[in-house]
Parts: structure tokens; sequence; C-alpha cells
């Protein structure tokens, strides 16, 4: 019992120190409000006018890519004067072609019953077995020559001409050599 006459206490005592800090007398706060007022307004300035987005569309994606070699002139006529070379569009495409060369690494060799493998690791973490004769690359790339440090490949590009393809040789080195 003796907590409830301590709780009116304070009660009472807050309750007076609240009345204290209320003041009736708002002259000062009405007087710098009119001050406000009574200025002129100023000018707000219109939205800016944003141009529309235009759409790009990229229209070289079949050409040559800007940061491989280019090919030498005498490399392509001496290459057209041997044979007529072309990509062979209607067979069945590797999984492995889907993917740039310059993204394709070679991570190991193997052999298995005899047959040597290598292994070539992806832009997507996968690690895939070749050997002679798979194609690899976005360029028609057919492997030649398979060795412990590297890979072999012969591509078949455009010479920039209609209908004209050379032969360019290429090669994936083991990582970290």
């Amino acid at each position: 019992m003796t907590s409830l006459p301590r709780t009116i206490v304070v009660l009472l005592s807050f309750g007076t120190l609240l009345s204290a800090c209320a003041a009736k007398d708002f002259s000062d706060l009405d007087a710098f409000m009119a001050s406000k007022r009574d200025r002129p307004g100023g000018v707000i300035a219109p939205i800016p006018t944003f141009k529309a987005y235009e759409a790009f569309s990229y229209g070289a994606t079949t050409l040559r890519s800007p940061f491989d070699r280019p090919v030498e002139v005498r490399e392509i006529a001496q290459l057209q004067a041997i044979s007529a070379i072309k990509p062979d569009e209607s067979r069945a495409k590797e999984f492995l072609e889907q993917y740039t060369f310059d993204s394709l690494r070679m991570v190991g060799t193997l052999e298995r019953d005899g047959v040597n493998w290598t292994l070539i690791s992806d832009p997507e973490g996968g690690v895939h077995r070749v050997t002679i004769g798979n194609y690899l690359g976005r360029a028609h790339g057919k492997i030649v020559e398979m060795t412990d440090n590297y890979v072999g490949v012969v591509e078949i590009v455009s010479d920039g001409t209609k209908d004209g393809w050379v032969e360019r040789p290429r090669t994936i080195k083991l990582s970290g050599v």
C-alpha cells in the first residue's frame, strides 16, 4: 500500500510540470509565420523534358570479331589457290560449338581404353572430353592435333568476300602453363 501514495505524488508532480510548460502566448510564433507568408512566392522551374530512348540493333554479329587477329591477304590468296574451303553446314553441331573459342580452356588430358582425350572447360564451369576430329568454337573449329600442353584447332572463317572461306590455325594451351 505504500506504493500507491508514491504513484499519486509522482503523477501530480508531472501534471504540475506539464501545465507550467503550456504557455498561452504564441505571438512570437504568429509574427514569424506572418513575415514568411508576406514574402513573395518563388517560381518553380518546369520539369525538364527527356529524349525518348532509341533502341540500337547490332547488325555485325556474323562478321569477324574486331578483337581477333585479321587474316593476312597473302595467306588468303594461297589458301584459295589450294582448295575451295567451305564449312559443312549440314553437319550436326557439337556441344562446345555454342561457345566462343577464346572462352574455352584446356584443363588436362587423360587416356582411356587406349584413346587420348583432352579436357576442355566451358565458361559455365563444365568440363568436356574431346579428341581429334571433334569440333569446338563458333567458327567451325576442328581439333587436328593434341599434346599434353595444347590442342591444335583449324577454324574455317570468312575471308571477307561473298562465299569466301579460309582456314585459320589456333591453339588452346593448358591453363596454368
